[in-house]
């Protein structure tokens, strides 16, 4: 049978319509001979970034000007919107993006395909925000016998999740959209209209699309944070190209201190965050993100700086299990001295490294 390789259509952004972003030319400037030393001149760095809830900190941080200010007037920071994991992804592996606000399966699947060279996970960033909502008839696993089931894209992260609790219920799936209950991948905005019309009786998705589909007259079977241990899953986490970070060590340091100075912003200040999330969508598509639908949401997410590795490597096996992805070794992909220097400056208690 042939595996897909694991990788994660990035799941929100279909509700902000964004196109990937026009990567361009643009070369970092200064020094990118690839050394351990610190950065010599100006340099620049180009972030990239999902608009939408579950990259707070990312949004928080451009918008609030936040990131731009822990960098400091030697680097500009170039930031970048994408619409899809693998297009993020794809331009950091061409060299037309520094740093990236991403999902755990288009990390493992950056890491597996440049077998462990390319990317380093620095930070964390969110967790949780992801349900199973269905129509109100069905009261458990077994009522979802026959029914027709969507998520965001075969093997992306909700994919997985829901094969493997299906798996975990008795019930069966086949990448054919066979078995006990059919899996219907699909974009997150035409679930909802799929979820109205009746051509699908749940959807396995992430926020906002749950407060979405809940306001269409749907319920939660399953909020994932319950099959977490102490309710946490890496939903978004920090990745850095490993040639940028050996070359200007310095200059990533500073942005793990923005994303944690991004962080406790999102965090003692929800509505200024909120707020500025919804102008920033609005700035970037024309049209902004409703700010009750942005409250609503926000309860199931928990913005920390841990990239809860465990979680990750656990949706890595999940996914082995349900035969959507081979084994890959993740040592390696993880360098939190930074986000632990930062974390300290301020007083806050370090990460394990894995």
């Amino acid at each position: 049978m042939r595996r897909l390789p694991l990788r994660r259509l990035v799941t929100l952004a279909t509700l902000t319509a964004v196109g990937a972003a026009t990567l361009g030319s643009t070369a970092a400037c200064g020094d990118d001979s690839g050394g351990t030393g610190g950065s010599s001149g100006p340099v620049t760095l180009r972030l990239g970034y999902f608009p939408n809830i579950t990259h707070a900190p990312a949004v928080v941080g451009v918008e609030k000007g936040i990131f731009a200010e822990k960098l400091g007037a030697d680097v500009k920071l170039d930031p970048k919107t994408f619409n899809a994991g693998p297009a993020a992804i794809e331009a950091v592996f061409s060299g037309a993006l520094d740093a990236t606000y991403i999902g755990p399966n288009p990390t493992v699947n950056a890491f597996s395909k440049s077998k462990g060279e390319a990317v380093r996970v620095v930070s964390g960033a969110a967790s949780g925000g992801v349900a199973l909502v269905v129509k109100p008839g069905i009261t458990g696993a077994q009522d979802l016998k026959g029914k027709k089931i969507a998520t965001p894209q075969l093997g992306n992260t909700q994919d997985v999740a829901i094969r493997y609790w299906l798996k975990q219920q008795g019930l069966t799936t086949t990448k054919e959209g066979g078995g006990d209950v059919k899996i219907v991948p699909q974009e997150n905005a035409q679930t909802i209209e799929t979820f109205n019309s009746g051509a699908i009786d749940g959807a396995w998705v992430p926020e906002p699309f749950v407060s979405r589909l809940v306001n269409a007259g749907g319920k939660v079977l399953v909020d994932e944070r319950d099959l977490w241990p102490d309710k946490k899953f890496v939903i978004t986490n920090l990745l850095v190209s490993t040639k940028f970070l050996k070359a200007h060590p310095d200059v990533v340091q500073k942005l793990v201190d923005g994303q944690v100075a991004a962080n406790e912003f999102v965090n003692t200040k929800p509505d200024e965050a909120q707020q500025a999330i919804s102008d920033a969508i609005g700035k970037i598509t024309g049209k902004p993100l409703d700010l009750k639908l942005i409250k609503q949401a926000w309860p199931t997410l928990e913005f920390t700086n841990d990239p809860i590795p465990s979680s990750l490597k656990a949706g890595l096996d999940h996914a082995v299990e349900v035969k959507l992805t081979d084994p890959v070794d993740l040592k390696g992909l993880y360098d939190l001295t930074y986000l632990n220097n930062a974390l300290k400056a301020v007083g806050k208690p370090e990460v394990v490294q894995p």
